[in-house]
């Protein structure tokens, strides 16, 4: 499998998953305190899914550490689909 920019494994892809992460926490925080958020079902389903979001950056970011520590590849393809189906 081709070595890709961003892919999991990478320092690019390490990046981008802490990038991913903050965003999503910056997120959660701008939401948070706005007044009455909680009046807002919309808000309250946003919120869930972008903790949800940064739970599952900061487990794929910890996976990236562990490949790039260790010099290991996950370039498996069901690890590979798993990413893909998880980021969709």
């Amino acid at each position: 499998m081709k070595k890709l920019i961003g892919g999991p494994g990478t320092l690019s892809g390490l990046i981008l998953r802490i990038g991913q992460f903050l965003f999503a926490a910056a997120s959660i925080g701008t939401m948070a305190s706005s007044a009455y958020f909680s009046s807002f079902t919309a808000y309250s389903y946003l919120i869930a899914s972008m903790g949800l979001q940064v739970l599952w950056s900061s487990g794929l970011a910890c996976l990236d550490v562990y490949a790039l520590r260790f010099k290991t590849h996950l370039h498996n393809p069901l690890l590979v689909s798993l990413f893909a189906v998880g980021d969709w």
